[in-house]
Order: C-alpha cells, then sequence, then structure tokens
C-alpha cells in the first residue's frame, strides 16, 4: 500500500509529506486547494506522462517522492524481470524539470517511465470523476464484465487461435486472385525468366567484353609500338644495327673484365649484368606477345553484339548485370510459388478450416465464462445498488453473438431500469448523474474482491449525490477498504464521516504567492472539518454537533 507521498514545488504545492494509514483515507477541502495536483503527483510517480506545468512557477524542477509497503507478488516478480531487486518495501522517485526533462529512480536505480509504469501497474487503480461516463458506452462494458470474470486465460487462448485464423485467411485470400490476373503474372514472369536466362549472363561479363573490344580496336597500335620496342631492344636483322639488348650485353663483358682487375667494380658488374639478362626475357616476351595480337576479323562483331544485347536488357529491366540476374532468380522463385499456389491454397482452406472450428470453440468458452459471470456480478451489482439507496433496480445484459474478432463472439451492453414497470434501457437514456456515480462505485465495488491491486484511489465518486445515498457511498467505501486501502476525495461530509484517516488540504496566499497545505487531522480536527462542510465558513455549535453525530454513527 501507499504510505507515504513527499511533494515539492508542484503546482502551488510549495512542499507537502503525506502519510497515509491503511483502510480508508479520505482528502477534503476547498474546490481549487489542490486536490487534483495530489492525484497528477501520484499519476506521476507512477510514471504516467507529467507535464512541465506542473512545475512551480519561479523553481527549476518539480519532485516527488512516494514510499509503497507489502508489495505484492507480481508486483515483486515484475521488478525482477525488469532487472531491479525485488524488496517488500518500493521507493520511488519523480523529477520534472521546468525545460520539460526528467528522470524517475526505483529504490535509487536509474529507470524509464515505461519500466516505473510496468512495475506499478499492480499497486494503484485511479477511478476518476469522468469514469462514470465511460459507462454510457457500451465499449467499455465489455471489459467490465471480463474483468469481473478473471478469465485472462480464456482470451489469451481465444486471441492466439484468431491471429493463426486472421494470418492463414490472409495468406488465402493472396492466392486467389483472379485466375485472368494469375495467368498474365505467369505470363510475365515467364518471358522475364526465358529472356534472362537465354541471355546466359555472367556478374563480370561486361567489363571483361569492354576490355577485350578496346585492345581489338587499337590493335594495329598497340602491335606496332610493341615492334617498334622489340626492334629497340633486339636490333634489326637487315642492318648491322645492334639492338639494346646486344648493347647491354657488351657493356656487360666490358665491365666484368674490368671487375676482374678491380674488385671493387663487382656489384656494379653485377647489376648491369642483371639489366642485360632482364633485357633478354623482356625481348623473349614481347616476342611471344606480338603473334597475340593477330585478330579473327569477326570477333569485334561477336563482342560489340553481345554489348549490345547486355545494354538492351539493362534498358529493358533496369539495374546493372547483376541485378538483372537477381531479377530473373526473383522471377523464377515467383513462379513457382503461383504455380504451385493451388496445392498450397487447398492446404490453407483446410488449415483455415480447423482452425476457425477451434477458434469457434474457444470463442463459446469465453461467452459461457461472460454469461456465467454477469449472473453472479448482477447479483452482487442489485445488492449494492439497493444498499446505495436505488431499490427496485433492474440490471440486465443485451448480448449478441456476432462474427468472430478480436474479442470474440459477444456483442454486449448493460441495460437498466431504475423504476419499477419500466423496460431496461441503456445507461444513457436512464441514468443521471448520481445515478452513474452510483452504479460505477457498484461496479469497482464488485470488482474489488477480483483484483489484487493493494491501493484503490476514488476521485469525486460521489460526484451528484447527497444525503442518504452519499452516507451509503460512504459506508460502501468503508467495508471496500477492509480488503485495500481506498484514498477518496470528496465534498461529501457523509462520505467523510466514514474515513479512518482524513487529510485536509487547504490553500493560503502570502505575499503574492500561493501555498497549500496538507494536514493530518485529529478528531477534533475533523469534526471542523465536516462541520465547515456541512455550515460553510461559518461554524456553528449545531453543525458542529452534526459533525461529531455524523462520525459517531459511521462507527
Amino acid at each position: 500500500m501507499l504510505t507515504d507521498l513527499k511533494i515539492e514545488n508542484v503546482a502551488v504545492i510549495e512542499k507537502a509529506e503525506v502519510h497515509f494509514a491503511p483502510g480508508f483515507n479520505v482528502l477534503t477541502g476547498e474546490t481549487g486547494a489542490g486536490k487534483s495536483i495530489l492525484i497528477d503527483s501520484i499519476n506521476a510517480i507512477l510514471g504516467n506522462r507529467a507535464s512541465r506545468e506542473l512545475v512551480r512557477s519561479g523553481t527549476q524542477k518539480a519532485c516527488i517522492w512516494a514510499t509503497f509497503e507489502n508489495i505484492p507478488a507480481n508486483v515483486r516478480a515484475q521488478m525482477e524481470r525488469c532487472g531491479y531487486e525485488a524488496q517488500d518495501d518500493l521507493l520511488l522517485y519523480r523529477e520534472i524539470n521546468a525545460e520539460g526533462k526528467g528522470s524517475c529512480r526505483v529504490n535509487g536505480m536509474p529507470a524509464t517511465a515505461t519500466v516505473v509504469r510496468d512495475i506499478c501497474a499492480g499497486l494503484i487503480a485511479i477511478h476518476g470523476q469522468h469514469d462514470s461516463q465511460s459507462l454510457t458506452n457500451p465499449a467499455a462494458h465489455l471489459s467490465l464484465l471480463d474483468q469481473y470474470a478473471q478469465n485472462g486465460s480464456l482470451r489469451e487462448a481465444y486471441h492466439k487461435l484468431y491471429r493463426e485464423v486472421v494470418r492463414v485467411k490472409r495468406e488465402a485470400d493472396a492466392l486467389m486472385a483472379s485466375e485472368a490476373d494469375k495467368q498474365r503474372r505467369i505470363a510475365v514472369l515467364t518471358e522475364e525468366v526465358e529472356e534472362l536466362t537465354a541471355a546466359n549472363l555472367s556478374a563480370d561479363e561486361e567489363s571483361q567484353l569492354t576490355e577485350r573490344k578496346n585492345v581489338i580496336v587499337h590493335a594495329q597500335s598497340i602491335l606496332d609500338r610493341i615492334t617498334a620496342t622489340y626492334a629497340a631492344l633486339d636490333g634489326q636483322e637487315d642492318t648491322d644495327v645492334l639492338g639494346a639488348a646486344d648493347l647491354l650485353g657488351d657493356a656487360s663483358t666490358n665491365l666484368s673484365e674490368a671487375a676482374r682487375l678491380d674488385e671493387s667494380l663487382s656489384s656494379l658488374s653485377e647489376r648491369l649484368n642483371d639489366l642485360y639478362y632482364t633485357a633478354r626475357e623482356l625481348t623473349t616476351d614481347l616476342a611471344d606477345r606480338l603473334d597475340g595480337y593477330t585478330f579473327d576479323g569477326g570477333e569485334l562483331n561477336q563482342i560489340e553484339e553481345r554489348l549490345d544485347l547486355i545494354y538492351r536488357l539493362k534498358k529493358k529491366y533496369g539495374g546493372e548485370v547483376c541485378d538483372l540476374l537477381a531479377r530473373r532468380d526473383a522471377a523464377a522463385a515467383e513462379l513457382e510459388t503461383i504455380q504451385s499456389s493451388t496445392e498450397r491454397l487447398e492446404k490453407l482452406n483446410q488449415l483455415k478450416q480447423n482452425l476457425y472450428h477451434q477458434a469457434r470453440e474457444a470463442a463459446d468458452r469465453l461467452t459461457q465464462s461472460r454469461l456465467k459471470a454477469f449472473d453472479a456480478m448482477n447479483r452482487q451489482m442489485l445488492s449494492a445498488l439497493a444498499f446505495l439507496n436505488m431499490p427496485g433496480i433492474r440490471f440486465t445484459l443485451r448480448h449478441q453473438r456476432g462474427p468472430l474478432a478480436s474479442a470474440g463472439q459477444d456483442t454486449i451492453e448493460f441495460l437498466i431500469s431504475t423504476n419499477p414497470g419500466e423496460d431496461p434501457k441503456p445507461l444513457s437514456k436512464v441514468a443521471s448523474g448520481g445515478e452513474l456515480s452510483r452504479i460505477m462505485l457498484a461496479f469497482k465495488s464488485a470488482l474489488a474482491d477480483k483484483d489484487a491491486i493493494p491501493t484503490v484511489i476514488y476521485d469525486e465518486i460521489d460526484t451528484g449525490v447527497s444525503g442518504l445515498a452519499a452516507g451509503r457511498i460512504g459506508q460502501l467505501l468503508k467495508q471496500t477498504a477492509a480488503g485495500h486501502q481506498v484514498l477518496c476525495i470528496t465534498h461529501t461530509p457523509q462520505v467523510a464521516a466514514f474515513a479512518d484517516n482524513q487529510l485536509l488540504i487547504r490553500k493560503e496566499v502570502r505575499e503574492g504567492r500561493t501555498y497549500t497545505q496538507i494536514h493530518t487531522l485529529d478528531m477534533d480536527g475533523r469534526i471542523r472539518a465536516l462541520a465547515a462542510m456541512i455550515s460553510g465558513d461559518k461554524v456553528t455549535d449545531l453543525s458542529l454537533a452534526n459533525a461529531r453525530e455524523m462520525i459517531e454513527k459511521s462507527r
């Protein structure tokens, strides 16, 4: 349960420390005193979105601390899943910067707001004063009924089957495209595969052909220069002119003879001798290459035809040769898929029928859980509503089975008759604001024993209710607090009288600034606070006596 809340620089609250007791805690105070800020602070500490508008004017940041004791097992397990050591106590911290930034901590360790929300999901449930209006929307009724039915495992089992039905149906529908479209697609793919396969392309063919074409086009020029180089190295047969290789040979011989007489020339002689043999090898290699520059006259035509084919394919299909090869493979794979789709479609249809049958059975089990839960909830609701000064009420369920959907096959709506002799009608057509508040409280009372959330907060659940009905609301909240810690913001003295712990939220203005203080009231303080709620600013002896009597009766 929530034991302590500390707030600094949140809106009109400069500093406040609040201690919450087990049982029924009531927060009272004038409108605008800051009760909603307390709820905003609790929402923020639970990891929900927090606006920088919460930061008190003239300060840099707002800080909120909350301490929880006797943490439920499911929350401890979630802490471990999020990487935090599970403990019986939990300290949360939230900082909101005036620039919009902020931070969170779990037991002193950094955390994201998302992680805090996951951990705190099982700690506090907050029911706002506008929640009652959600009862007028039939879409909310199924969720309330499922909460009471505690049928989460049935819903999960059904939803898993439903997702499979949808997946298989989509795949089957895709295969059931019109036969004409299928045949047109087969023709297109067949043409692509045959054309690209017949081309017999290879990834590096284009670059190799381009290089070979360049050699052929410049073959004569290359041959002339190689011939001239060869002649310069080897000399000319029809003249006595020596080539460079012969001259290097003569030079090498002379320097070798000199080196026999002067050993210091040996290294130079060896280098010159290496040059001679290199020139000779080069001459031989050039002679071998000369024969390689004679070409078949048709080779250039063949190369140009091949390059032209590659160019046309690239222009037609786009991309480079590697893209054409990938397109051919993809087209072949798609063609095979389409051609084998008939067999696949038969298997998918059979699978779809089997899954649909299983999903329908799961939906039936879910329906039965809901109908059974409504019978039990209806008895509990009627008892609570009679207690809340709504006797003779009829509460019924409009239920229809329909096609399978995400939440099952059920369309439901709660109907109500508030007066004898009238047929049940939708809540939006019958119930007043005060009646909606009591109906919502009856729902929450019925659901209270169905969940393990230790702390429940009611924000003005008694709106539009007064007199005997208000007292009954207080009594019902008091009963609920036997199994949960209950925090209730109220303007109704009949509700506040049942509190185990009453907190007074008071606003005052000092030196042009607004300050909100939160005080835990002793018995005398409670009597005076209730008297003020009864009679207004002027507390009389009669209103004090009334307040004292209300508290005594509540006990």
